[in-house]
């Protein structure tokens, strides 16, 4: 292939993915903290509190 033709094909395809890639991104960043923020609720919902108090582990030598 061509070089010009390779390159010229070269900047389409970057062209395109931008478009893309622009398409994509969150038209509102309010909604996109607020579920990253639902995830992080759902998530310490979901692990169990640590006890109060720490258990002592004893090793038997």
């Amino acid at each position: 292939m061509h070089p010009d033709i390779h390159l010229q094909l070269h900047h389409l395809d970057a062209a395109e993915l931008r478009r893309a890639a622009a398409d994509s991104l969150p038209r509102t960043p309010v909604r996109f903290r607020l579920g990253w923020a639902l995830v992080a609720l759902g998530l310490r919902l979901a692990v169990p509190a640590a006890p109060a108090t720490a258990r002592r582990v004893t090793l038997a030598v």
